[in-house]
């Protein structure tokens, strides 16, 4: 396999690369502060779980019975960030825009083992502080489950999140098919609604205190109506006000599938290029499990186009739609937009699929000539994804597209081995010189993306102008 490096004027164009340009509003900037208030918010619900603890008691205890105080506040403490885990993901519109999915994955992550491991705390200080000592643990658990109400319930919920826990290991994830790990991760959702009547029946929390009361309850309400309204509401109410249905399938390479959606609800959503959408088509069996696929064109008024590689059952899938099937979608999400962008100049770094939403930043963003460079790296020239699509765009908008192909030089490394003789770092300084002044757009697996993250760190670019989307799950 040989290894290229091509100036935009290198490629051949073969296909037309642009969808027909109906006028659309351009959405404005994402707002800076809207990520603060969403942290903000999530770090008052801790603090006043810990005010209310500290104000009905909690203190008062510790000296006499430690082991049951402190398993209160930590069986509190499980909760509210359960119920932060769950609001993570609720698909706010505002909080997706401040934080982007990896961000809020990330996030989801953190507090959904920091949950996990408090409640496993909460359960071990009660039993034991309930017991009087460690010796007759066992024997009061056993008493615990029996007698109290809600505590069986309890017992269940906990085994669901433990579920859900042990599938989030990424050795576990890695033997997932990704429709097999989001059904599994729904349990979620079950283990917070089995934990409820056990602290509305026995938790002191609800028991005895008429302000932890409202403040719970307050807090259930508040995330089921963020999970009912953006996760089921919301692209049922679009569905029905503005049916969107498939237009065209057509073949984007090797192992490879572009899919036109349209309709007049095209023109509604507050969508940018280079976002995904959770899609979902009502073609038979299967139409309930959706799949992220990202953009891989700008949106039109009443036309989006994803780009979905063949790796799995539901992408896979993308081959066989036909014309006027019915589309769903939850969305739009990510931050490789514009709206995120604070420089003129511009880097889209991407590999594999992850040249998809690149693609479509391209053909979309406001630039001068020579503003944006294009770095596209694949394992083999001949089936780049939407290679002649970049090339053809990148000469009609004035961009530098380079195609680094071939296998890559070693682990952690971007270049490919016929650049082996460099470094990454010189390497990209030959290609993009003044690369630390650029806002750069990454895209692309696991390994490439800690690869060039690191790269980009040692050239000089603030972690701030390096916006990212992994694809994985």
């Amino acid at each position: 396999m040989s290894t290229s490096v091509r100036p935009v004027g290198s490629a051949r164009p073969a296909v037309p690369v642009a969808l027909p340009r109906a006028r659309r509003r351009r959405p404005g900037p994402v707002p800076a502060w809207w990520r603060d208030a969403s942290a903000g918010a999530a770090w008052a619900a801790v603090l006043a779980t810990v005010t209310l603890w500290v104000h009905d008691g909690g203190v008062t205890g510790v000296p006499t019975d430690p082991m049951t105080s402190f398993g209160r506040l930590t069986g509190l403490l499980a909760s509210v960030l359960m119920l932060l885990q769950v609001a993570i993901l609720a698909r706010i519109p505002w909080v997706e825009q401040a934080w982007g999915q990896d961000g809020l994955a990330r996030t989801h992550r953190w507090v959904g083992f920091g949950s996990f491991w408090l409640m496993v705390a909460h359960v071990v200080m009660i039993t034991v502080g309930y017991a009087g000592g460690w010796a007759g643990a066992a024997a009061e658990l056993v008493s615990l489950v029996l007698v109290l109400p809600g505590i069986l319930l309890a017992v269940a919920g906990t085994a669901s999140v433990v579920m859900v826990v042990v599938t989030s290991v990424r050795a576990a994830r890695r033997r997932l098919r990704y429709e097999s790990w989001h059904l599994l991760h729904l349990y979620a959702y079950l283990g917070v609604g089995l934990a409820l009547p056990h602290q509305l029946w026995t938790g002191e929390a609800f028991t005895s205190s008429a302000p932890a009361r409202a403040f719970w309850w307050g807090l259930y309400a508040v995330v089921a109506g963020l999970v009912l309204i953006f996760r089921l509401a919301l692209p049922a109410w679009r569905a029905v006000r503005h049916p969107l249905r498939v237009s065209a399938v057509e073949p984007a390479g090797p192992g490879a599938t572009s899919v036109y959606v349209s309709g007049r609800g095209v023109a509604d959503l507050p969508v940018r290029a280079g976002q995904f959408f959770v899609w979902r088509f009502l073609d038979g069996p299967g139409w309930t499990r959706g799949k992220p696929f990202s953009l891989s064109a700008a949106p039109t008024a009443d036309t989006l186009r994803f780009t979905a590689e063949h790796v799995g059952q539901g992408s896979l899938r993308t081959a066989g739609l036909r014309p006027g099937t019915r589309v769903v979608l939850e969305g739009p999400f990510g931050r490789l937009h514009e709206g995120v962008r604070t420089r003129r100049k511009v880097l889209l770094l991407g590999s594999g699929i992850g040249i998809a939403p690149l693609r479509a930043l391209l053909e979309d963003l406001e630039q001068a000539p020579g503003e944006v460079t294009v770095v596209h790296r694949a394992s083999d020239r001949d089936t780049a994804l939407l290679r002649e699509e970049l090339a053809q765009l990148a000469r009609d908008r004035g961009a530098t597209y380079v195609l680094l192909d071939g296998p890559r030089a070693g682990d952690g490394r971007v270049a490919p081995a016929a650049y082996a003789h460099l470094s990454d770092h010189e390497l990209f300084l030959q290609l993009v010189p003044d690369v630390a002044d650029h806002e750069v757009y990454l895209c692309g697996s696991p390994g490439f993306m800690a690869a060039a993250q690191a790269l980009l760190a040692d050239l000089g670019v603030p972690p701030q102008s390096v916006h990212a989307e992994l694809f994985a799950y």
